[in-house]
């Protein structure tokens, strides 16, 4: 059973990849009414509307924030609002302006209204070319190369500081790249993972942008689901750090990734394009050491490869071949 703090929850960047599906569970176990969804220009769907509160809210301003956390009366924070790695390095200084002065804004609403407990995702994106980048450790070297890994490391350390200075309980985790079948993702370097299974359904044929030797840790989504919550749930003495947490499910290949594919598409043609995003990959983990999350709070994925490629494949070959997308 979740424990009072886990009630009355907000959740940021409500129509975003993680948001769209985050959002549905959590109101299956703490109820509609009690998590509020807030978003900010992209419309969400009318099953988002129809079953709980809809705020949009500009996270940019402090007031604004700290309005909707005192109307609502918010004890719990999901804050998932953020520019990704790819669209940022098209414009750094927003990039940097958007996910720090929000996340701050964020921290210092939940420090001043009784917030007990926020989550906030960090990334991979902390780690740089200087990191190893096979079974890359918890503890290491973070010299990223991206703004977006930058603002990552920042909010890493400030949520940490928050912890140490006020006594929130800020809770985060390391995500790799996600795999979701329902929402598209929003400028990640990781998005080939997602678009090809739409490409190879709907035209039998993908062009990548990365590699085809590129290998990355993933994360299917309703594994990421199942790690946000179940951190946020865990006791708080099982909970030892408040930077960032490294989690992962599986590491493959953009090559594996196809040759898995063409078990359900046997025709399927890719071809390897790499752009600006190659460079970004490239100073990612090829895989993470996540024994600590294992260890403190009970972490554990549930799919690999094959388990996810199979059930994309179910929820997405029924739907594109009827033309909803």
């Amino acid at each position: 059973m979740p424990d009072e703090c886990s009630r009355k929850v907000l959740v940021t960047g409500a129509t975003g990849q993680i948001g769209s599906e985050l959002i549905p569970e959590l109101r299956k176990r703490y109820g509609k009414r009690n998590v509020v969804a807030v978003g900010h220009r992209r419309r969400p769907s009318e099953d988002m509307l129809r079953s709980g509160p809809y705020e949009e809210v500009d996270l940019m301003d402090e007031a604004a924030v700290t309005d909707v956390l005192r109307r609502h009366e918010i004890n719990t924070v999901y804050h998932l609002a953020a520019i990704l790695s790819a669209v940022g390095e098209k414009d750094p200084q927003i990039a940097w302006k958007v996910n720090m002065l929000s996340l701050t804004n964020m921290l210092e609403g939940a420090r001043k209204n009784d917030v007990k407990r926020m989550f906030w995702p960090s990334s991979i994106a902390v780690f740089g070319p200087t990191s190893p980048r096979t079974n890359t450790p918890q503890d290491t070297v973070l010299l990223p190369t991206s703004m977006y890994g930058v603002t990552k490391v920042a909010g890493e350390l400030l949520c940490n500081y928050y912890a140490s200075k006020y006594g929130l309980d800020v809770r985060s985790v390391r995500f790799p790249g996600i795999i979701s079948s329902e929402t598209l993702p929003g400028g990640g370097t990781t998005d080939y993972a997602v678009e090809i299974f739409y490409e190879a359904i709907r035209q039998g044929r993908y062009r990548c942008f990365l590699r085809k030797d590129t290998t990355l840790p993933m994360l299917y989504q309703p594994d990421c689901i199942k790690c946000a919550i179940g951190i946020m749930e865990a006791p708080c003495d099982k909970v030892r750090r408040h930077d960032g947490y490294n989690v992962t499910g599986m590491s493959f290949s953009a090559g594996e990734l196809a040759d898995e594919i063409r078990k359900y598409v046997p025709s399927l043609e890719v071809t390897y394009a790499p752009d600006h995003r190659q460079e970004i990959a490239d100073s990612w983990p090829m895989s993470m050491d996540d024994s600590i999350a294992r260890k403190d709070w009970g972490w554990a994925p549930d799919h690999d490869l094959a388990s996810m490629t199979k059930d994309m494949m179910d929820r997405l070959t029924p739907r594109l071949k009827k033309g909803k997308r």
